[in-house]
């Protein structure tokens, strides 16, 4: 198991919780949009570890964002309740870096775009 994801025992959203504070500090001090990405891309396979065992089949019938968030919201109602807020919490945590990215991105173009938008010469 990856070492920053390493617990010691007790309920699976208290292990969440202290795999959350190592990663990002007691109060998220240490979250930014980079670092939350990557903790997203490596939480799960250490956090569920051992709970899906065979072979995972991709047979989305959804199509539109709409579907598949209402498909999603759907499943979590299904799930352990520890498991159903782990999954609510990270998808939150997600957006708002995801909305955060977002903000700066737009702002830094508006800074450092091309000079030459909306000029004709």
């Amino acid at each position: 198991m990856n070492e920053r994801f390493e617990s010691s025992g007790g309920s699976k959203l208290e292990r969440f919780r202290q795999m959350v504070q190592q990663e990002f500090g007691r109060n998220l001090e240490k979250a930014t949009p980079a670092n939350v990405r990557d903790f997203m891309d490596h939480y799960e396979e250490d956090l569920f570890q051992g709970t899906v065992r065979e072979r995972i089949e991709l047979n989305e019938s959804k199509t539109t964002y709409e579907e598949i968030l209402k498909d999603f919201f759907a499943r979590v109602l299904e799930r352990p309740t520890e498991e159903a807020v782990i999954m609510l919490w990270l998808m939150a945590f997600e957006m708002s870096f995801f909305t955060i990215e977002q903000h700066v991105s737009e702002h830094f173009q508006s800074l450092f775009g091309d000079h030459g938008d909306g000029i004709e010469g």
